[in-house]
């Protein structure tokens, strides 16, 4: 169980311009984050950070839809001790839905394959730096809702390549975390008909303490602790156990 410390630390965010990513970036910067670089696929909208933290966030133009832009920003930023995988798209679809196949398809791309690729572009920077990959999941990987049902796969498969990759890095020393969020008070969550929604503050501060705790999984806001309490036997004596192979 490896412990993280935010202070002085390089990290990086995917979709850190708004929502949960621009929360994680303002909270990493509270606790004494050397420099944030600003993963967005378009440079403008990082504007309002640049303003607020000066030369503390750094704006760097990805797309982890497309394999190249995030190899590029890799070799852009070889300094990071830590990695955030936030950006990821979500419509409502249910498996019946005429456009089943076309919203399936953008969310893997996206949600599934875009983490993939961080993961590949990013595992040797992390391996020396012996950082962290923070992958943003849901509690949607743990249970399909039938009415967001092709990001709720799309979710579940991204969990359980999480799972893979702890146990090829954690021996390398990179921490991986696991982040289970329940309905958010985004704009994502919004469009998806849930209310109500958790604070990002609950999540990023939530990631904080997790790195610092040296967990795998985190459950951050109420929804999501109800999904903890439930599944807690299973992660620990199946998901967490040791690889048998």
């Amino acid at each position: 169980m490896m412990s993280i410390s935010i202070k002085n630390k390089i990290a990086l965010v995917t979709g850190a311009n708004r929502g949960i990513g621009k929360t994680i970036t303002e909270t990493f910067l509270k606790h004494g984050a050397k420099k944030v670089y600003l993963a967005v696929r378009d440079i403008s909208s990082t504007k309002e950070l640049e303003d607020t933290y000066g030369d503390r966030v750094v704006t760097v133009e990805a797309d982890v839809s497309n394999t190249q832009s995030i190899q590029d920003l890799a070799k852009e930023t070889k300094d990071v001790e830590i990695v955030v995988n936030n950006a990821g798209i979500g419509t409502p679809c249910s498996v019946l839905d005429k456009d089943v196949e076309k919203s399936l398809t953008e969310e893997f791309n996206v949600n599934t394959l875009g983490f993939v690729r961080m993961a590949n572009a990013f595992s040797k920077i992390l391996e020396s730096n012996k950082g962290t990959l923070v992958q943003l999941n849901s509690v949607a990987s743990i249970k399909n809702f039938p009415h967001l049902a092709t990001y709720s796969a799309s979710k579940a498969a991204s969990y359980s390549l999480t799972q893979a990759l702890r146990n090829e890095l954690e021996d390398k020393g990179v921490q991986i975390l696991s982040v289970h969020p329940g309905p958010v008070d985004t704009d994502m969550g919004q469009n998806a008909g849930f209310e109500d929604g958790a604070s990002t503050d609950v999540i990023s501060e939530g990631i904080v303490n997790a790195l610092q705790a040296g967990d795998f999984h985190l459950f951050p806001d109420e929804m999501a602790k109800e999904f903890e309490s439930a599944y807690n036997s299973f992660a620990e004596k199946i998901v967490l156990a040791d690889n048998a192979e």
